[in-house]
């Protein structure tokens, strides 16, 4: 168990530069203390404990903001950063090295039986808001941007973004940041193509309308 927590710490300290001390984690990080408890309760579901289990992610969803079920499955070193409003579903999945912002929700479709929650690789980024929904797989080294609302699958070494979510960028550079800032908008750009079109028809329209006119 502290081997488990040394390696929490570090993990912070690896990905949030606002981190100062290990005292400042362990007072002040939801997604520390989200992890550390589900860990607890996923080791009591797994023993057929199922409402102590459910009683710790209670406890864990009200004093941290986040809300994990004890069945879902979190590999090694995920950092939620802020935490606030993430939403991680009983039959989900997480890989080792994986990134949450706040207000992510892995949930599923409906009231579909089993497996129904998405399962996610190793080194992933799912930015702020976004939603992956459903028993699909997010491959390794994707990464999910801010607000996508992911619903298929998504190949490894992939940027994902919009509503539904879309692939804008393969990667093979595995230090390929997410960078919200410039994230390709395929909605943008298809209205820009759409514009530059009915611009070049309008002009096409106004030469035919000039030839007819009687000189």
């Amino acid at each position: 168990m502290f081997a488990a927590i040394r390696e929490q710490i570090d993990t912070i300290f690896h990905e949030d530069p606002a981190a100062k001390s290990v005292l400042e984690i362990i007072l002040c990080y939801p997604g520390f203390h989200a992890v550390l408890l589900h860990r607890v309760a996923h080791k009591l579901y797994q023993a057929g404990l199922n409402l102590p289990a459910r009683i710790v992610s209670q406890f864990s969803r009200a004093f941290t903001g986040i809300d994990i079920h004890p069945g879902a499955k979190l590999g090694r070193r995920l950092f939620i950063d802020h935490g606030m409003g993430v939403v991680i579903g009983e039959t989900a999945e997480i890989g080792d090295d994986v990134l949450i912002y706040q207000n992510v929700t892995l949930g599923g479709t409906g009231k579909e039986k089993g497996k129904r929650h998405p399962t996610i690789g190793n080194h992933v980024v799912v930015g702020t808001g976004a939603k992956v929904l459903g028993n699909i797989l997010i491959g390794d080294y994707v990464k999910v941007g801010a607000g996508s609302v992911v619903v298929k699958p998504v190949p490894p070494y992939s940027t994902v973004v919009g509503i539904p979510g879309r692939i804008v960028r393969s990667r093979t550079d595995l230090g390929d940041n997410l960078e919200h800032g410039k994230l390709p908008d395929p909605e943008g750009q298809l209205i820009d193509e759409l514009t530059r079109r009915i611009d070049q028809l309008e002009k096409t329209i106004k030469l035919l309308a000039d030839d007819r006119v009687p000189q």
